[in-house]
């Protein structure tokens, strides 16, 4: 197979139009074509007179020595997994996110069946309760934005994009295709599935680990763990807050998420050992997409473009940093709190993106030592502490403190809404947020603001809107696990973003495939 990189493509055309653009710039017969595919598209707005398609193909041909002047490429192939299995062993994964989901996948596809546990609903029941209290404030604690199935991220953007290099990216992306995903997202250079997508492809993917003898326990949540010899023998679980069961488990997936607060709380009674670890806290912008658009893409009409991204980042003379994280294009931001009486925002778009702003959260770095104590949960103290200011900042009524950029810098009360309309629902309330933030949050995210609007003109638009607050981008916590990922309690496997070990869909999902294998690599 051959590839042929750097197409440079300035206008809008059909996959058919591009093979022969192709093949005619190359010089390549289309006779001697057996198979091809896009590799890799993304867009060039470096020059904003010159805002073009690039494109990677790759071909498979009958001649390939009539074209050695084109590098070779080994076609995708997933590493062997070597297996001991017995059916004697139980495996039980706490949490049905994309490390819990994707853990139970491979071991289904390698004949083992698990038991999946889920403290929220199933998704098509989840969205409904997430619907109801963006509509009225009537939260569900144990189903939301954080909890449920198919995890946070369900309820997002539905990025793809992750810092990791794995080959287990390639069977992520190229399962979420088999269970429904747009297949563009094998080669697009940003890849995202949008949250209608999501919930139709981990409706999926349950069905399928179903049908292979795999079970789902939703409104099911772990409360406390049997451990004998230092070793895992059974969980203790409570359904719908009222039935008690014991089940008894060799192999746990700690497939937490990072809002699981309360099962931190009983791991770290049972002596799991975990530290505390450096997160970020922060808030929503809002800006209009179509200002996004053309900072990014200038007064371009001869291309159908996307919504526009952004990412950027800032280094204080203070040693703090402060970054743009989730950004959603054409999106809402989303009530996400997961307790009574807090306030926690997200992002979320849909796939088409065609929303009138664009969201994203601008975070600051937290370390330990800004929330000293002799306990590695201090770091959730700290989120909950944030959380608990903006509910009543907020009205205490579940509104989203709210305040203009402009306002925000100059450290003054919103009295007024400009040109940009907030989306967090159910309602917000006019604030000021540095009441609320700490001082080196607060200073750090007016020097971003400030910084970014250097890079993306029109960043720190005064009648930008900020929504607090932004508390759960990552695990505040790190279970301690070995080169087998296994914990100091011999049978847990501490797994995914909630664990310490991964930052968004896709890394949590490849992180549950490498527990998955640990368990079958390891199964004596």
């Amino acid at each position: 197979m051959i590839r042929i990189n750097n197409i440079k493509i300035r206008k809008d055309i059909s996959k058919e139009e591009l093979l022969e653009t192709v093949l005619i710039k190359n010089k390549i017969d289309k006779k001697d074509i057996l198979e091809w595919h896009i590799s890799k598209k993304s867009i060039d707005a470096r020059k904003k007179d010159d805002v073009h398609y690039t494109y990677t193909i790759d071909l498979e041909l009958k001649n390939e020595e009539k074209y050695k002047k084109f590098p070779k490429v080994k076609e995708f192939k997933m590493p062997n997994i070597s297996i001991r299995k017995t059916n004697k062993k139980n495996v039980v994964i706490i949490g049905a996110g994309p490390s819990g989901l994707f853990c139970a996948l491979t071991l289904i596809q390698n004949g083992i069946t698990p038991i999946i546990i889920e403290q929220g609903n199933c998704v098509e029941k989840r969205k409904l309760d997430i619907d109801t209290f963006s509509k009225t404030g009537n939260l569900n604690p144990l189903s939301n934005v954080q909890f449920g199935e198919g995890g946070a991220g369900t309820f997002s953007d539905g990025k793809l994009t992750t810092g990791i290099n794995s080959p287990f990216c390639r069977k992520v992306l190229l399962e979420f295709v088999n269970f429904g995903a747009p297949e563009q997202i094998l080669y697009l250079s940003k890849p995202h599935i949008g949250t209608d997508n999501l919930v139709t492809i981990i409706k999926n993917i349950r069905q399928y680990i179903i049908s292979k003898g795999g079970t789902f326990l939703f409104n099911t949540k772990a409360i406390d763990f049997t451990i004998t010899n230092n070793k895992i023998d059974s969980i203790l679980c409570s359904i719908k807050n009222s039935e008690i069961i014991q089940i008894p488990t060799t192999h746990t997936i700690l497939a937490i998420g990072h809002s699981s607060r309360d099962t931190f709380e009983k791991l770290y009674e049972k002596g799991i050992k975990m530290e505390p670890k450096n997160f970020s806290v922060g808030v929503r912008i809002e800006h209009l997409q179509e200002d996004i658009n053309r900072s990014q893409y200038g007064n371009v009409t001869k291309l159908n473009l996307p919504p526009a991204e952004y990412k950027l980042s800032y280094h204080s003379p203070s040693g703090r940093s402060c970054y743009t994280f989730c950004m959603c294009p054409g999106g809402v931001v989303m009530a996400s709190s997961s307790e009574k009486n807090t306030i926690v925002t997200n992002g979320m778009s849909y796939f088409l993106r065609d929303g009138k702003n664009a969201n994203s959260a601008i975070l600051v770095n937290v370390v330990p030592d800004d929330f000293r104590g002799s306990s590695p949960l201090m770091g959730i103290n700290f989120q909950k502490s944030l959380e608990e200011k903006a509910f009543i900042l907020g009205g205490s009524n579940y509104f989203a403190p709210i305040q203009r950029v402009e306002d925000f810098i100059n450290n003054k009360k919103s009295t007024h809404i400009g040109n940009i309309t907030p989306s967090y629902m159910p309602g917000v309330t006019l604030s000021n947020l540095q009441e609320i933030l700490p001082d080196f949050v607060s200073s750090t995210l007016i020097e971003g603001i400030k910084y970014f609007d250097t890079k993306l003109k029109g960043f720190a638009n005064p009648d930008s809107i900020l929504t607090g607050v932004e508390t759960r981008s990552s695990s505040p916590v790190k279970i301690i696990r070995n080169e087998n990922l296994v914990s100091n309690i011999a049978g847990i496997y501490p797994c995914g973003e909630g664990a310490g070990y991964a930052g968004g869909i896709m890394s949590a999902a490849v992180d549950g495939i490498k527990c998955a294998i640990s368990v079958l690599e390891n199964w004596l």
